[in-house]
């Protein structure tokens, strides 16, 4: 028996000693790579890394990234990329390790990795043991895996706030939640950074060959600010960065019957809130149009999503609305009693796409379109097989093409903010466009770095509500600097000059001195409520 303790005291020393070498050299590839970006948030990981990768590369920065979506890819400084491969294809957050020291062989200037932890432990793991970034982003707060970091949405906040960088930055274009981002950055000594959408023009946005929002493109301009790459540079970087396998797309087919068929998948944006934003993002640039067909792929792990992609029936209002996996009763249920007689259940565990196929098209009208949303797991990777192997529409009957580039299609009907809470939304659906919206102050002369907008904003409040003459002063200032308000001044000048001599000639009073910022003592004295949140909020 004394045999066995003693062979296990060894056994123990000898994996303890691996450990500590195994750490060593890990911290060891770590230090040896300056830039280290980890990617965290419920939606658009995967795209962001991509995006955050080519503008660096377009800057001349050696950069490996590596993606953990809808299909986990190791991507070469080069931009090729390959499958990460995962034993009995298991993810495991252990991987980073060797994603790390394979990254180092290349002796970048960056690593931009995505976070793919999920419980808020493993995501504190995840930052402090693995990856230590130096930049993290958060790029927004999504309803989902609300049974790891849950329940409510604040909950989720704070637990993808675990992989906040101590005394580093982080970026986010998360709004709503700004105020609690703010709070866990402040204890981790950590700056944080909005990266604001509307710097990002729709000029800028057609440049891409695929879909993409401008909060991610704004949060790729921003770490790359922060790591001196240029903007016109790091956009044209981005441009050309090969897009992630799940991105939003759409397909134009040609049934077996003769019907045209475009067809999105919207997969990958499997939350109420993405899904209503990729759905209206497409029909506005008219990528699809009406009649809409709405397909919702079920799976018995994901029955709570299953539901929440029915509950937002009402805000698509779609013509047929068909249902595959299994259990489809979790996704009927959901979808209110005034649309459930428009839900056709195509359901079942094991229903090959050869089965419920030919009964959804065939319901369908020429020309329309289908979205596909849910989960791609199952039914929904059937799905896709069977109409990729169905011929090209490619006649040209004065539709729109699809891609950011095309012109916006009319206005659709009143639709859904995104950006609502649910299930308060269902309730308020229409009252978004009668919400008096918050007014935001907008000077046409900021400071170039997007990460110093938020002070200059809070300066600016500041000396619009303390100095009020001397704001004024100031705004007429930056007017007269441009030339179409210039030659106005100035013929009013030669006006007053020349038919009130006395008046012009009299000095004008001299505006008071400005007021010094009110104590922040007490944070209901903050007109910011203490944080640095940005001073434009969306209505809830």
């Amino acid at each position: 028996m004394l045999y066995l303790y003693f062979v296990l005291l060894i056994g123990s020393l000898f994996l303890l000693a691996a450990g500590i070498v195994e750490q060593r050299r890990h911290y060891a590839a770590l230090h040896s790579i300056p830039s280290r970006v980890l990617v965290n948030g419920i939606r658009g990981k995967s795209s962001i890394t991509r995006l955050c990768a080519g503008a660096l590369r377009g800057g001349d920065l050696v950069t490996v990234a590596k993606t953990t979506g809808t299909a986990a890819r190791f991507i070469h400084p080069d931009a090729t990329e390959e499958p990460v491969y995962r034993k009995f294809g298991i993810a495991n957050v252990v991987e980073q390790i060797g994603i790390v020291r394979r990254a180092a062989t290349y002796r970048p200037d960056a690593l931009v990795i995505e976070c793919m932890a999920v419980m808020p432990a493993l995501q504190e793991v995840n930052q402090s043991k693995l990856i230590r970034s130096t930049i993290g982003v958060l790029c927004n707060v999504r309803e989902d895996h609300l049974a790891e970091m849950g329940p409510t949405l604040d909950d989720v906040a704070r637990s993808l706030c675990r992989s906040m960088p101590e005394n580093g930055i982080c970026v986010t274009a998360e709004k709503e939640r700004f105020h609690i981002l703010q709070e866990e950055a402040d204890a981790r000594n950590c700056q944080l950074i909005y990266a604001d959408p509307e710097t990002v023009t729709d000029e800028e946005l057609r440049g891409f060959s695929w879909f993409t929002f401008k909060e991610n493109v704004a949060i790729a301009l921003v770490v790359a600010d922060l790591l001196g790459v240029e903007r016109e540079v790091a956009l044209q970087g981005m441009y050309d960065a090969p897009p992630d396998p799940g991105v939003l797309s759409v397909e134009r087919y040609v049934t077996h019957e003769g019907k045209r068929l475009a067809f999105a998948n919207v997969f990958a944006a499997n939350d109420p809130e993405s899904t209503l934003m990729n759905i209206n993002q497409l029909l506005d640039l008219g990528a699809i149009r009406r009649p809409l067909n709405v397909v919702i792929n079920c799976r018995p792990d994901r029955v709570e999503r299953n539901g929440q992609m029915g509950e937002i029936i009402p805000d698509l209002q779609p013509d047929n609305v068909f249902v595959i996996g299994h259990p489809s009763k979790s996704a009927i249920d959901a979808i209110p009693a005034q649309w459930r007689e428009r839900a056709v259940d195509l359901g079942g565990e094991k229903r090959s796409a050869e089965e419920f196929m030919p009964a959804l098209l065939d319901r369908m009208s020429d020309g329309s379109s289908l979205v596909a949303i849910g989960n791609i797991h199952g039914q929904g990777e059937e799905l896709l097989e069977y109409l990729a192997e169905l011929p090209a529409d490619e006649s040209d009957d004065g539709r729109t093409a699809p891609g950011p580039a095309a012109v916006p299609a009319p206005a659709q009907a009143p639709r859904l903010d995104p950006y609502a809470s649910y299930p308060t939304a269902h309730e308020e659906r229409y009252q978004a466009s009668r919400t008096q919206e918050i007014p935001v102050l907008r000077v046409p002369a900021q400071p170039t770095g997007p990460y110093q907008q938020q002070q200059y904003a809070q300066q600016q409040y500041a000396q619009q509500q303390y100095a009020p003459q001397q704001y004024e002063q100031q705004q007429y200032d930056q007017r007269y600097e441009q030339p179409q308000y210039r030659q106005q001044y100035e013929q009013q000048e030669y006006e007053q000059q020349q038919y009130a001599p006395q008046q012009y000639e009299q000095p004008a009073p001299h505006p008071p001195a400005r007021q010094p910022w009110p104590p922040h003592d007490d944070p209901h004295d903050d007109p910011y409520g203490g944080t640095t949140r940005p001073p434009a909020r969306r209505p809830r």
